[in-house]
């Protein structure tokens, strides 16, 4: 059987952004058809990669070549507000045609546009129900949907356009548990050539091999995530097994070493004892002494070089032993007593029709779910002064932070430094600085642009500007906050939220993350505020 053929190749690929921050550099890769899983530590430059194979970023070097039409859903998906349903899916000029022929336009222009494609429209429903979005009309705005409604219209547009190659960052960002399984069934049907960015095990499960993107090169493992996880884990408990041999041949080396220092010194003694003797003839004894040296000096120097071989042993060792460097989230101190009313929402009408009714009081802990489109994002917004409520009573009673689904908080023209000193403008440069080395950028990178940054390093950099903001928040709200994180960091966001005294309200669709904070209330919100265990709030 001949080898399946390369559908997508990088060749000696580098790139770096504008002030100077170096992402690849002569990077190679070469893809085949079949699902891949793209994994790596966030700001390794896996969507960076992505944006370069899609040809929406031009390598300083190298080059990227595709077989095939290529499909490309990025992170931070934006769309035109304005935009119809059937523009965004690519269909309004074909749908226009077809509607005019039917009304009795004949027009060859009309014929042309329609070509092959009568059945667009069906097509095009037929795609929207396969991603659960049947409720949506072709004529609608996207202004109408939600956020993660927008994600599935945008790979609605990709399954219609049939692409050769379909690359996907971040995917299931933003959405709700029936639409991540609509989702999960796309991509475990795709026939063609794919590439998943994802942090999404269950998503990640449904590949058949993973790259893992590492120090600037990719490491190949045949499976999925589980079938990864195992492989690594072998590894590293070879590895570390490697390091112990390793130190324990060093040490050995080192007593050696000592032993040897030692029979030097006493040869050394006592060759100058015979000397001051005069034992023997005063030529004799100085051969002899200048032989004991040498002799000893090459039996010293042999231990010193099996000592240095032994270090470079452990180094080798030790290299293969993986230590990815996580978060350390130092949360201020911002205990809320018992009882303390901190949040008055009641019969609050928001934007969009839905109703909140809702008393925070102390240290309580909120899981806010329901289905994309029901209007968590909006309550927070709400409850941030962001967005004004249509009605009711509203007010907070404690200092408050809000941490974005998009992101949206940072200057992008700005240093992270620059954009920390916005929000805190008491903190010392070598405070802000120290802040922003709990969240691996350290030195120089406290002053990268944020423009330039990777969706889980702007996470990690809006995080850390808000840790530090003044005053210190004893209400914190995330929206979706393991968007874009890889799982070391989302490991290391879960210890800091546990450790954390104030209140908390975290909207997500994250179901393992959600529970892990091991929220006080479950609410669900659905056209009002429902509270419901924890088992069962996620079909909204």
């Amino acid at each position: 059987m001949s080898a399946p053929a390369t559908s997508i190749t990088c060749n000696r690929l580098t790139f770096a952004w504008p002030d100077g921050t170096s992402v690849l550099d002569g990077f190679g890769l070469a893809v085949g058809p079949g699902r891949t899983g793209l994994i790596g530590v966030n700001g390794t430059g896996k969507s960076t990669l992505l944006k370069l194979i899609a040809g929406e970023l031009t390598p300083q070097e190298g080059s990227v070549r595709v077989a095939g039409e290529v499909g490309y859903l990025p992170q931070d998906l934006t769309l035109d507000t304005r935009l119809r349903v059937d523009e965004a899916l690519g269909v309004a000029g074909t749908r226009s045609a077809l509607h005019a022929i039917e009304a009795g336009d004949a027009r060859e222009v009309h014929f042309t546009a329609v070509g092959d494609d009568w059945d667009v429209e069906e097509r095009a429903r037929a795609t929207l129900d396969q991603l659960g979005l049947a409720h949506i009309t072709l004529d609608r705005t996207i202004g109408e949907v939600s956020g993660g409604e927008s994600v599935l219209l945008r790979l609605a547009t990709l399954l219609l356009a049939r692409p050769d190659v379909l690359l996907l960052d971040e995917p299931t960002n933003n959405l709700d548990l029936r639409a991540r399984r609509r989702l999960y069934e796309a991509v475990a049907s795709w026939n063609g050539v794919l590439v998943v960015v994802s942090h999404d095990r269950e998503l990640l499960d449904l590949v058949d091999r993973i790259a893992d993107l590492r120090d600037g090169e990719v490491r190949w493992y045949g499976g999925n995530l589980s079938a990864y996880e195992e492989a690594v884990a072998t590894e590293q408990e070879a590895a570390e097994r490697m390091v112990r041999v390793a130190e324990g041949d060093l040490r050995r080396q080192k007593r050696e070493l000592a032993e040897a220092h030692n029979k030097l010194a006493k040869r050394v003694s006592y060759g100058n004892k015979q000397y001051a003797d005069k034992r023997e003839p005063r030529a004799v004894m100085k051969l002899r002494k200048r032989a004991a040296q040498e002799s000893a000096g090459k039996h010293r120097i042999m231990h010193e070089q099996r000592m240095e071989e032994a270090r470079g042993r452990v180094d080798e060792a030790a290299s293969a032993v993986r230590e990815d460097d996580e978060i350390r989230v130092d949360l201020p101190f911002t205990a809320v007593p018992p009882g303390r009313q901190v949040l008055t929402a009641r019969e609050v009408e928001l934007r969009y029709g839905a109703r909140a009714h809702l008393d925070l009081h102390g240290p309580e802990r909120v899981a806010l779910t329901g289905r994309n489109g029901a209007g968590k994002s909006t309550l927070l917004r709400t409850v941030a002064g962001q967005i004004p409520p249509e009605g009711g009573e509203l007010s907070t009673h404690v200092p408050l932070r809000y941490l974005p689904q998009r992101l949206d908080l940072l200057d992008e023209s700005l240093t992270l430094a620059q954009n920390v000193a916005r929000m805190a403008p008491r903190a010392t440069d070598n405070r802000i600085r120290a802040q922003l080395a709990r969240f691996l950028f350290k030195g120089a990178r406290a002053d990268q642009v944020v423009g330039t940054l990777s969706g889980g390093e702007r996470f990690r950099a809006t995080l850390a500007a808000v840790m530090l903001a003044e005053p210190a928040p004893q209400l914190m709200m995330l929206d979706e906050p393991t968007n874009n994180l890889d799982m070391a960091s989302v490991r290391q966001l879960t210890a800091a939220l546990l450790a954390y005294e104030g209140a908390l309200i975290v909207a997500g669709h994250d179901v393992p993350f959600l529970r892990s904070l091991e929220p006080t209330r479950w609410l669900r919100l659905d056209g009002g505020l429902a509270e419901v265990g924890p088992e069962e709030p996620w079909e909204g």
